[in-house]
C-alpha cells in the first residue's frame, strides 16, 4: 500500500520538480519505507511506499528495459498466477505491484482485465508519450486527477494536489450539497473545486497532458446462478478470497465488530491460520448503546484469536476529532470514521495489514434499506431518499439536485435485466460503498501507515452474491442468508441468524452533552455561515435530541473539515479550541 503522484505537462517542460516534492511530502503518510521520483519527457512520477511484499526490493518506480515507467498503490491478489502466465517475463522483484508493469507491456491498455486485487496505478510508455491512470473495478484504492491549464495531475489524495498548489483550496458546492443530503457525496467531482475522483473500474488514457480516452471495467458479471449448492460454492469463493487476501510478508489482523461480516473474515482466517489471529475490537462502556465487544469475545474465544479490546470515551472523541476529519479530505460524515481511526492506531502498532468486512451487506444485501426498497407500491421506499438536513431548516436553501447522480445512476440501471433489489445493491455498490465505506477505511488506516484489506470485494466472490436469487439473500427481517448460513455451519458461536443490530457510534449522547458548548462555536464557522442560516444552528445545537443528532453531526464535521483543508487552519487540539480558532 502506498502513495502516488505526479503530472503530464502540455507543453514540451518537465513537471516543476518543486510540484513532485511537494506531492510525494503530502503522501508520506500513505508510504513511510520508502519514496521515488522518476521523470521522463513531459511526465513526473513520484511514490512513497509501505512495504508489504518483498520489503528490501519492489522499490517503485519500475522501470522497463523499453522505458515503460510504473508507480502503483495496492494489492494483486492474481500476483503469483500473473508470473507463471507471463514465463518470459523479465522480472526483478518479488514486489506484486511489478506484475502491472508486464501485464501493460503484454496487453496495453487492457492490462486491467486479468489484475485481481485492488489498485490505483499510472504508468507512462514513452513511445507514444501517454499516461495511463487505472484504478480498481470497486474503488477501493483512490486516486483523484485534476485538469489545469498546464496539464493533468493526479494523485492519491486530493489534499496533495492543494498542498503542491496545484489547485486552489476552493469549495465545490455540488459536492458540499450532497454531502449534507447523503453524508457522502455521489457524483465524481470532489469538494474541491477542479479535482476529480477516477472512477472505480476506469482507465483513463491521457496525451499532452488531456483525458482523450476513457476504458470502463465492470465490478461484476453478471450471469444467472446454476450452482447445486450455494453455501458450498460460497465456502470455496469466500476460502479463495480470504487466501489470497493473507498474502503478505508483514504482520496482519482482522477488525471484528458484533457482525456476520467480519466474523466470516475471522473464521476464515481461524481455518486457514496455524497460530493465533490478531484481532481488534472497539467498544463505548457507559454509552447507551449497543456495545459489541462481548459478542466478538465469544467469537474471539470460538477462534482461538489473539483479542484486543479499544475503549472509546467521550473525552477519545472531543480530543482526536479535528485529526480525523482533516485526514478524510474526501469528506465522509460517518460515524463510523471516529471508532475506525482509533482502531486502526492502535493495530499499528503492531500490524501492517487489516483485513475488514467492508462490501458485505453490499453483495450479499444485508441492508434493511434493500428490504424497503422491494415492498409493494405504495409501501416502497426509495433507497437514500431523504435528505440528511431536511425539516431542520438550517440550510439556507435546499438544494433541488442533491440527488442527481443517484437519479442518473437509477435511470442506467432500468435497461439491466436486475430485481428490484440488484438494482439497489448496484446503486450502493456504485456510490456508498467506493464514496463513503472505502474511503473511510483508506484514510482512516494510512494516516496510521496501515493497509487495509476486504476480502469480500474479489470480483468472482461479489459477481457470485449479486446474482443470488433474491431469496438466497434477503428472508423476512434478515439479509445476507448465504453468509449467515455458511458462518451458522462454520462458526454458531457467532449466532449469524440473530436480528442485526448495526453499528452503533453515541455520537448523538455526546453532542447532546456539548451542544449547548457547540451551538456558537459551529454556528461561527465560515463554512457553515456561507449556506446555513446561523440562528437556526444555534438552536439545532441547544436542542439536540435522537431525531436531529444525525443532521448535528453532520454540521460538526462539515465545520472541522472546512477549518482544516479550505481555510488551512491548524487542526491540533480539542474539537472546542480547533472551532476556536474561527
Amino acid at each position: 500500500m502506498c502513495g502516488i503522484a505526479g503530472g503530464m505537462t502540455k507543453a514540451c517542460f518537465q513537471p516543476e520538480d518543486k510540484i513532485l516534492l511537494d506531492l510525494q511530502t503530502a503522501l508520506r503518510h500513505r508510504g513511510p519505507d520508502g519514496q521515488g521520483l522518476h521523470r521522463s519527457g513531459k511526465v513526473g512520477l513520484v511514490h512513497t511506499r509501505l512495504a508489504i511484499i518483498d520489503p528490501q526490493n519492489g522499490i517503485q518506480p519500475f522501470v522497463s528495459s523499453e522505458g515503460v515507467s510504473l508507480v502503483a498503490n495496492g494489492e494483486i491478489y492474481n500476483d503469483l498466477e500473473i508470473r507463471r502466465d507471463l514465463p518470459d517475463s523479465a522480472y526483478v522483484t518479488g514486489s506484486d505491484n511489478e506484475s502491472i508493469l508486464h501485464l501493460y507491456l503484454r496487453y496495453s491498455t487492457d492490462f486491467a482485465k486479468h489484475l485481481h486485487g485492488m489498485y490505483a496505478v499510472a504508468l507512462y510508455d514513452p513511445r507514444d508519450e501517454c499516461l495511463i491512470l487505472a484504478r480498481d473495478p470497486f474503488g477501493i484504492k483512490p486516486l483523484y486527477v485534476a485538469e489545469t491549464h498546464d496539464g493533468l495531475w493526479f494523485s492519491s489524495e486530493p489534499h496533495a494536489l492543494v498542498a503542491a498548489g496545484v489547485v486552489a483550496p476552493v469549495i465545490y458546492e455540488q459536492a458540499r450539497d450532497e454531502l449534507f443530503a447523503l453524508q457522502f457525496s455521489a457524483s465524481p467531482k470532489t469538494a474541491f473545486r477542479g479535482i476529480r475522483r477516477v472512477e472505480p473500474g476506469e482507465t483513463l488514457i491521457v496525451r499532452e497532458g488531456r483525458i482523450v480516452d476513457r476504458i470502463r471495467l465492470d465490478p461484476l458479471s453478471h450471469d444467472s446462478q446454476t450452482q447445486a449448492s450455494r453455501t458450498t460454492t460460497f465456502e470455496t469463493l469466500w476460502m479463495d478470497s480470504v487466501t489470497s487476501h493473507r498474502r503478505s510478508d508483514v504482520p496482519y489482523g482482522v477488525f471484528l465488530s458484533g457482525g456476520v461480516d467480519s466474523a466470516a473474515v475471522m473464521a476464515a482466517m481461524a481455518r486457514l491460520e496455524d497460530r493465533p489471529v490478531i484481532a481488534y475490537t472497539a467498544g463505548f462502556s457507559g454509552d447507551p448503546v449497543h456495545d459489541e465487544r462481548e459478542h466478538a469475545a465469544t467469537v474471539a474465544k470460538a477462534t482461538g484469536a489473539d483479542h484486543r479490546t479499544i475503549e472509546i470515551s467521550s473525552d477519545d472523541f472531543w480530543t482526536h476529532l479535528p485529526v480525523i476529519a482533516a485526514c478524510m479530505d474526501d469528506p465522509v460524515a460517518d460515524y463510523a470514521i471516529v471508532p475506525t481511526y482509533l482502531l486502526a492506531k492502535a493495530a499499528a502498532q503492531e500490524v501492517k495489514v487489516i483485513l475488514t468486512g467492508e462490501g458485505g451487506d453490499e453483495v450479499f444485501a444485508g441492508y434493511g434499506r434493500y428490504r424497503a426498497s422491494c415492498r409493494p407500491w405504495p409501501f416502497r421506499k426509495a433507497p437514500w431518499s431523504r435528505h440528511v438536513l431536511a425539516g431542520t431548516g438550517v440550510l439556507r436553501q435546499i438544494p433541488t439536485n442533491w440527488r442527481q447522480t443517484l437519479d442518473a445512476s437509477e435511470e442506467q440501471a432500468k435497461s439491466e435485466p436486475w430485481t428490484r433489489l440488484q438494482k439497489a445493491q448496484a446503486l450502493d455498490i456504485r456510490h456508498w460503498l467506493p464514496q463513503d465505506l472505502l474511503t473511510k477505511v483508506d484514510r482512516c488506516l494510512m494516516a496510521h501507515g496501515l493497509e487495509g484489506r476486504v476480502p469480500f470485494l474479489d470480483r468472482r466472490l461479489a459477481s457470485f452474491g449479486f446474482n443470488l436469487t433474491d431469496r438466497d439473500k434477503v428472508t423476512g427481517r434478515l439479509g445476507k442468508q448465504t453468509v449467515r448460513q455458511w458462518l451458522a455451519e462454520t462458526l454458531p458461536e457467532a449466532q449469524p441468524f440473530s436480528r442485526k443490530r448495526g453499528f452503533s457510534v453515541p455520537v448523538g449522547p455526546w453532542l447532546e452533552q456539548q451542544g449547548g458548548r457547540l451551538a456558537s462555536l459551529v454556528s461561527q464557522q465560515t463554512g457553515v455561515v456561507d449556506c446555513c442560516h446561523p440562528d437556526v444552528v444555534q438552536s439545532l445545537f441547544r436542542s439536540i435530541n435522537s431525531k436531529t443528532a444525525f443532521p448535528a453531526w453532520v454540521l460538526l464535521f462539515y465545520a472541522l473539515w472546512h477549518q482544516s483543508h479550505i481555510l488551512g487552519l491548524d487542526h491540533s487540539g480539542s474539537a472546542f479550541d480547533v472551532l476556536a480558532q474561527n
